[in-house]
């Protein structure tokens, strides 16, 4: 699924916000560079018929809307597609790329490799 950066940014509301009105959206937004309420609207609109956000109604004529995906899903579905588009699905590939541009030193990568593999190990024992 993708998203444009707009949408995205309206889902990290709701996300923060757990749910909320047009106007709670609005109010979590620097007022420099503020969208309409009418434009917000219409990306929730976007984001509804994409199937990501749903709602219920609100006092008067308003709604409260609320995200249909949670962000860990989200997060999960944008890395592993970052992955395949840019590293061939190849985490090896990723961590190596990782490694030179960020500089780390070889105890750097240890500690990672150490703590991935203590991660998987709490995984498989919750199974």
């Amino acid at each position: 699924m993708e998203l444009t950066k707009a949408e995205e940014q309206i889902l990290h509301y709701l996300w923060k916000l757990g749910e909320a009105t047009v106007q709670d959206i609005l109010s979590c937004m620097e007022e420099t560079g503020r969208p309409s309420p009418s434009t917000v609207s219409t990306i929730i609109r976007i984001l509804e018929n994409k199937g990501i956000v749903g709602h219920k109604p609100g006092s008067g004529r308003g709604y409260i809307y609320y995200s249909l995906i949670k962000k860990e899903e989200y997060s999960r579905k944008q890395l592993f597609g970052f992955i395949s588009r840019y590293f061939d699905n190849s985490f090896a590939s990723l961590t190596s790329f990782f490694a030179k541009e960020s500089n780390l030193t070889v105890d750097e990568l240890d500690v990672l490799l150490a703590e991935a593999k203590q991660k998987l190990e709490e995984e498989k024992g919750k199974e």
